[in-house]
This record gives C-alpha cells, sequence and structure tokens, in this order.
C-alpha cells in the first residue's frame, strides 16, 4: 500500500517499488506507464512547492514510452531526464549542488533493457526522495509536511 504525503500543494505518494514493477508485469505495462506519469507530475509538483519548478511535461514524458518506444531512443531521454529531474529535487530538499546523475540514468537504462526493471531503482529513489523531504519539511523555504485526515 502507498503512503500518501501531502507538502503544500503537492501530494506524493511513496510506493513500493517492486509491487510497481509487479502490477506492471499483470497489467502487461499499463500500470507501468501510469506510474512514470505519476512520478513525473510528483516532481513537477513538489519542485513548484519548493520555488524551484522543473520545465516538466508528464505526459511528454509517458509518449515517449508509448509511442516513442518505436523509434527506440525517446524511452531512454525519458529515462535520463527523469533521473535528472529526481537528483534536482534531491538537490532542492538537501540544498546543494545536484550530483551527476550518470551513474543512475546509464544503470536504470539497462534495468529498462533487462526485464524493465526501472521502476524499482526509480521507486527506492523515489522513497528516499520523499523521506528526506519528509524530515526536512519547513526548512529553507522547503514545503510544509502537512497532515491531512485518513478517509
Amino acid at each position: 500500500m502507498a503512503e500518501e504525503l501531502h507538502f503544500r500543494s503537492a501530494e506524493v505518494k511513496k510506493r513500493h517499488p517492486w509491487g510497481v514493477w509487479g502490477l506492471s508485469l499483470v497489467t502487461l505495462g499499463v500500470y507501468g506507464l501510469v506510474w512514470w506519469y505519476k512520478i513525473n507530475r510528483e516532481l513537477r509538483d513538489y519542485s513548484a512547492a519548493a520555488g524551484a519548478p522543473l520545465d516538466n511535461n508528464p505526459a511528454r514524458s509517458v509518449l515517449a514510452f508509448l509511442p516513442g518506444a518505436f523509434i527506440i531512443v525517446p524511452p531512454f531521454v525519458s529515462l535520463w531526464r527523469t533521473c535528472e529531474r529526481i537528483e534536482r529535487v534531491r538537490a532542492t530538499v538537501d540544498g546543494r549542488p545536484p550530483q551527476s546523475i550518470a551513474s543512475t540514468g546509464l544503470l536504470a537504462m539497462l534495468l529498462y533493457i533487462v526485464a524493465a526493471l526501472h521502476p524499482v531503482l526509480l521507486g527506492y529513489a523515489m522513497n528516499d526522495l520523499w523521506d528526506a523531504a519528509r524530515q526536512k519539511a519547513g526548512e529553507d523555504n522547503l514545503p510544509q509536511l502537512v497532515t491531512v485526515p485518513a478517509a
């Protein structure tokens, strides 16, 4: 089950990475596309709430995988740029300059080729990012964590 976090106007979820991979497998990739849209939207929304908006269109990121896969290159560009976005948001949370994403990006591309395991790697990276954001919430103009009552 996913844990929902609310930072001002940004709603994000911590999802189990192997669950994302398993659901993607069972749904023949449909859930993987939905997840890809959601993580790119969460990165965009959190960065905007933090005052450092990313130039990011989640729908375009998904299109790179669906019809773009026939051209071969777009999914790899989308993977690379999403890894870059994760690193930029992480740098916003940590207050340090962005690190090189070469190792994560290349590993994500390799895992995409081998059994589409990139959701596992990026899922753990996203969960670490949201854990760090929760710990740093409210510091140095970062969005406050808002408690929302359970429905």
